[in-house]
């Protein structure tokens, strides 16, 4: 009689492990502008006006609304294990301030986190107006009330077959 070696439980074992550990994964991802540094460090203050930025660097992430105008370029990595939120590690804002001509008055650049926003809603519902109905309430409330009359009931008169 043949004797039992744990061969195919440690395999399955081994097959198991490699499956789990596949969801404590971390993915690395890259958001938003892409830095060229000798693209970038050839927009200078006063030779440069809008159309050279816009052909040089691209479309601008976002655009001042208020105040002197002025273009952001953000580019940002970010980090997440599995399923988890993805957290930035590094992030670099590149801001070119213009003036009332369209020309570069400034150009400059923060390779920090320190304009990251962090941001923590309060509450984890939001008040709606209207009937509070349940899980129930919703899944189940129309039995009945499909080709009902006004106010649930029965239509009146002939059905569509005359009878």
């Amino acid at each position: 009689m043949r004797q039992f070696n744990g061969r195919p439980f440690v395999a399955a074992g081994g097959a198991l492990l490699l499956l789990l550990a596949g969801g404590c994964s971390r993915v690395q991802e890259h958001q938003g502008f892409i830095i060229e540094p000798l693209i970038v460090g050839s927009v200078l203050p006063g030779v440069d006006n809008k159309a050279s930025v816009q052909g040089a660097m691209g479309r601008p992430s976002f655009v001042s609304q208020f105040g002197p105008e002025r273009w952001y370029y953000v580019s940002r990595t970010t980090k997440q294990l599995s399923f988890g939120t993805p957290r930035p590690i590094a992030q670099n804002l590149y801001v070119i301030e213009f003036d009332n001509a369209g020309n570069v008055a400034q150009v400059l650049n923060d390779p920090t986190l320190n304009n990251v926003a962090r941001i923590s809603p309060v509450g984890d519902k939001t008040e709606t107006a209207g009937r509070k109905r349940s899980l129930f309430d919703e899944i189940f409330g129309n039995i009945g009330t499909v080709g009902a009359g006004p106010m649930g009931s029965a239509p009146s008169g002939p059905g569509p077959n005359g009878s």
